[in-house]
């Protein structure tokens, strides 16, 4: 079984539609308030993470680890994109409040 066949269906289709250009079927996966930290910044609400995804590179992954842990779940990957350092490996995806429906937290950080 792969990384992704063992993630939670919300994270496995976070994955599916984040490599993806942007669509509402992606920021429908957050709840209203949700907050996205990436490279130490953190985005609050669906506007503050749709302008966090204007700004970042378009980057295809490859999921190499799943963890479920008192904290949730930690999805580690490889990223290949158009920036400098692509391939990046060991990528952390944690996703601390989310359920069947809607992601709340995600913090991305090595």
């Amino acid at each position: 079984m792969t990384a992704d066949q063992v993630a939670p269906t919300i994270i496995r289709r976070y994955f599916e539609l984040a490599g993806q250009p942007d669509s509402e079927d992606y920021f429908a996966l957050f709840a209203d308030d949700a907050v996205v930290e990436d490279e130490s910044t953190e985005y609050r609400g669906i506007a503050a993470i749709r302008e966090w995804r204007r700004a970042v590179s378009r980057v295809s992954y490859d999921l190499t680890d799943v963890q479920d842990t008192p904290a949730g779940t930690v999805v580690t990957a490889t990223i290949t994109g158009d920036f400098p350092g692509s391939p990046f490996a060991g990528l952390r995806f944690r996703f601390s409040d989310y359920d069947a429906n809607v992601i709340r937290a995600l913090r991305i950080a090595p």
